[in-house]
């Protein structure tokens, strides 16, 4: 796949920039978005998930700065991935919930304010696709509100709950506290283009899962109430790509726990 993005940095808000990574997937969309922040006149930068080890990308990300600090969104290596190699590339701090993946700095935690580049971000726990995942709400001079979603809200598409780290009660939740935030919220995610209002989506995705929790729950009376995740997933989703279908096992095997208590 070849994307006109791929190494040119794209300014979409005053504040946010973003970098699309050449890592495309049915996963991961066109690749995954590196997101760059800073203020107007600021030199320095914030960088929200540079991506897994991709030496030429990590390099590309870096000239943006210099790097001031770097959040990580949650865990998984298409994000995370090339952290450590990107600190010894700008001598940054990283930041996570997982104190694992946090370098020269603490972890974060839920309410933390982060201010760097003349920007500062509010930390959002929003577990659900992954126990650590977290989303950002983005806030400096003169502009409109923004969060940024890792993959708890994606640009296209809906999002994978990542079974057994990941489950769906608290991605609920997760969605819920995204559809209270404040009208006209822009959604900045880890994949896919950016959105113009996450109570808008938020609201969207929850009716979504409601719908496959119905779908969900009409296979096990057809099926019995001991079914495999694969013969739900090959039931209800049997519009879909075959090659999606392991991804949607994960989130069947979700809702299966879900809906078993």
């Amino acid at each position: 796949m070849s994307h006109p993005a791929y190494g040119e940095l794209r300014a979409v808000t005053p504040l946010a920039s973003v970098l699309l990574a050449e890592n495309p997937s049915p996963m991961t969309l066109e690749g995954t978005n590196s997101w760059v922040l800073r203020a107007p006149g600021v030199e320095g930068c914030v960088v929200i998930d540079p991506g897994e080890h991709d030496e030429p990308h990590l390099a590309r990300v870096a000239d943006c700065g210099p790097v001031e600090l770097v959040l990580l969104t949650h865990r998984h290596h298409d994000h995370a991935g090339g952290a450590r190699r990107f600190a010894e590339l700008t001598g940054s701090p990283v930041r996570a919930l997982d104190p694992t993946l946090a370098l020269g700095s603490e972890a974060l935690a839920g309410g933390d304010v982060v201010a760097a580049a003349g920007v500062e971000l509010r930390v959002l726990p929003t577990p659900g696709h992954t126990s650590d995942s977290l989303c950002f709400l983005l806030d400096g001079p003169d502009a409109d509100p923004a969060v940024l979603t890792g993959d708890t809200v994606l640009g296209r598409g809906t999002t994978v709950i990542a079974h057994p780290d990941g489950a769906l009660g608290p991605y609920l939740d997760s969605l819920r506290r995204l559809a209270e935030l404040a009208p006209g919220t822009a959604v900045l995610p880890g994949h896919g283009p950016e959105l113009p209002d996450a109570p808008t989506v938020a609201a969207q995705y929850l009716a979504h899962r409601e719908q496959r929790l119905e779908q969900v729950r009409a296979a096990l009376r057809t099926l019995g109430q001991v079914a495999t995740p694969r013969q739900v997933v090959e039931l209800v989703y049997a519009d879909v790509d075959q090659s999606l279908w392991p991804a949607a096992e994960w989130s069947v095997r979700a809702q299966l726990d879900y809906l078993r208590g």
